[in-house]
């Protein structure tokens, strides 16, 4: 992240906004699962009791249907297999558990508690570790969950008794207190509670981090708009500031005789000239950028394009005392689809920029070959070169190489921005290899 970007009010306050966006839809996202773990164990632990209460109840239930012989009554040998067993309204005394009774065992490590009743729904006997307070009236319902009169809190099961010979003896309810259930799913509460700030906060810091990361790119555009707006308005300032001063000069004559008007309005023409192209240069940058146009699907034969150039360019390059030359390197003719009156502003971008920035006395060489279904328009002079520094700025829009490539300067700037926008749109290439007074190489790779 720049300074300049963190000066920015506009992005800090954009940024702010979206990471603040991303929190509060992470936080949202975090609670609703938070709630939903939650939920989804203590639903699995809850299971997971009913079928162990289930399960120690069936246990119990068959034990003691094989040894009651009388409805209503207690036979000696129950007290043998519940040794804690307390009739009601009877004084008992605990008695310790004995570790080679497995059920009693059970019943005393899980805080459970067994009730008989008759079958008219009368308490008669309790064991296990019974809870104090509990109501005393017997409900049919299987499944019950009731509370003391502290407020602790236990879930038990109903099951109807019979005698060996299927007799109705009454009913008995294996129970167990949900205190060990409760303070589990308080942990979990604490954990979640002080887990989903700390999540929060992380998720905040990130937010911020990222919101950066995709406010950068915007940023980047952003100047980039800034740097394009001050750079056309540069652009076009300065034929208008010349145009303005030579209306101004004419206006200031007392009298115009035919040459001199003659010298204004060639002046005029001039710069007008020079603004008509750079707006149709921006215009066709514009078109690029939207592809609202799709590129025609015609055949372009690249061998027809590079040698109609050479011989086209070939007088400007006398003038400026270099030698231009063809290389066809292929044995065939090479024909790709695509727009001909772009390829052909592109290569002669190309070839005219070589030879503008050649010392007299040198070559421009453009050279056509084929490799692996690509076709290759090399175009290569011996000139000045261009430092490692600015290869990577001067496919942008206004940017023109300073020092000694500015000598020749008479463009805006487009040129190469144009010639990468057509190989883009042509699913091509453009790149360029350069050392300072050793020259340059453009290549642009098109699909054959």
């Amino acid at each position: 992240m720049t300074n300049t970007m963190r000066q920015n009010q506009l992005f800090n306050q954009t940024r702010r906004r979206l990471a603040l966006s991303y929190a509060g839809v992470m936080g949202l996202i975090l609670t609703l699962l938070g709630i939903g773990v939650y939920r989804a164990i203590a639903h699995a632990h809850w299971v997971a009791l009913d079928q162990e209460l289930e399960s120690v109840a069936g246990t119990l239930h068959d034990s003691l249907e094989l040894k009651l012989q009388q409805p209503n009554h207690l036979e000696p040998i129950i007290y043998d297999f519940l040794p804690n067993l307390c009739q009601v309204n009877k004084s008992c005394i605990k008695s310790s558990s004995n570790p080679q009774r497995h059920l009693l065992g059970v019943i005393n490590k899980g805080d459970y508690y067994v009730r008989l009743f008759n079958s008219s729904g009368k308490l008669l006997a309790i064991a296990g570790n019974y809870p104090e307070g509990l109501s005393e009236n017997f409900n049919k319902t299987e499944w019950q969950t009731l509370s003391d009169q502290d407020g602790n809190i236990y879930h038990q099961i109903s099951l109807s008794l019979h005698t060996k010979d299927q007799q109705n003896w009454g009913y008995f309810q294996v129970g167990r207190s949900l205190k060990d259930f409760e303070d589990y799913l308080g942990r979990v509460k604490w954990a979640l509670k002080i887990g989903l700030p700390i999540s929060l906060l992380l998720v905040l810091g990130a937010s911020w981090w990222l919101s950066g990361l995709a406010m950068q790119s915007i940023y980047h555009s952003y100047r980039q708009i800034q740097q394009f707006t001050a750079d056309a308005a540069h652009e076009l300032r300065t034929p208008l500031a010349a145009t303005q001063a030579t209306v101004e000069s004419a206006l200031l004559m007392p009298e115009l005789d035919e040459k001199e008007t003659r010298d204004i309005l060639k002046t005029i023409k001039r710069q007008n000239q020079r603004l008509t192209q750079l707006v149709a240069d921006l215009l066709l940058l514009a078109r690029m950028d939207r592809q609202s146009n799709p590129l025609p699907h015609q055949l372009v034969n690249l061998n027809d394009l590079v040698n109609d150039l050479v011989e086209e360019l070939a007088a400007l390059a006398r003038a400026a005392q270099i030698t231009l030359i063809s290389e066809i390197e292929v044995k065939r003719s090479l024909e790709i689809l695509g727009d001909s009156e772009q390829l052909y502003r592109l290569v002669s971008n190309l070839m005219i920029n070589a030879i503008q920035y050649t010392n007299p006395d040198g070559k421009v060489t453009v050279t056509l070959n084929m490799i692996d279904n690509q076709a290759i328009i090399q175009v290569q002079d011996t000139g000045i070169g261009i430092a490692l520094s600015e290869q990577e700025h001067i496919f942008d829009r206004f940017y023109r190489v300073q020092r000694d490539r500015s000598r020749h300067t008479g463009g805006a700037g487009l040129g190469l921005a144009i010639a990468m926008a057509i190989a883009q749109a042509h699913k091509g290439s453009l790149i360029v290899k350069s050392e300072q007074k050793q020259g340059s190489t453009f290549i642009l790779s098109l699909q054959v």
